[in-house]
């Protein structure tokens, strides 16, 4: 049976992470179906749990260098970095296949909340995905997103009602650090335009 924990900053939190488990957690936008990043069987627990293929989710992380880390270039970050810590999620190109699933991209993002950043400090980048059955809308709390999950993923955080939240903003970056709106979320799209002009 699937844990419930009401903090994000709980010890077994980590250590289920840490030890390969998948769960949901609130992020600074909407719940999240996450698991460690450099963890390739549990990316693949979590991408089966949302059925998902050649639709890889966000990588979240704490800092930059921790992205550095797994593997993603510097030269596709520059442009992202003035959108960080912030709900702007910003897909580039990388070469970890079980990450992407084929697709060569991926959204990357560095939340605005303390209490995930320190989250991620103590676990690494997590992968995320929102915390919802394809074609349905994200969870918003707790009992929505044990309706979705059930017992397939091992641990849920009671973050509260976020249905005042929006998912993030998603841009593309290309080779030459040209942004290029995918999703409409959290940020303006008009403020995306200023900001990357």
């Amino acid at each position: 049976m699937a844990k419930v924990l009401y903090s994000l900053e709980e010890i077994s939190l980590v250590e289920l992470l840490l030890s390969g488990a998948i769960g949901v957690v609130p992020t600074d936008t909407v719940y999240g179906l996450v698991a460690r990043a450099s963890d390739p069987k549990a990316v693949a627990q979590l991408y089966h749990a949302k059925h998902r293929v050649h639709k890889p989710g966000t990588i979240i992380a704490a800092d930059i260098t921790q992205l550095l880390t797994l593997g993603i270039e510097y030269r596709y970050l520059v442009a992202a970095e003035q959108f960080w810590p912030g709900p702007v999620s910003v897909e580039t190109p990388h070469a970890i296949g079980y990450l992407h699933q084929g697709t060569g991209r991926q959204a990357l993002r560095i939340p605005d909340d303390e209490n995930v950043r320190g989250l991620l400090a103590k676990t690494g980048a997590l992968q995320t995905t929102s915390a919802n059955a394809p074609g349905y809308p994200p969870a918003t709390t707790l009992a929505e997103a044990q309706a979705y999950f059930g017992d397939v993923v091992d641990f849920y955080v009671d973050g509260g009602d976020l249905s005042g939240r929006k998912p993030s903003t998603i841009v593309r970056c290309d080779e030459h650090g040209l942004l290029e709106i995918i999703r409409r979320g959290a940020v303006d799209i008009s403020d995306i335009k200023k900001r990357s002009a």
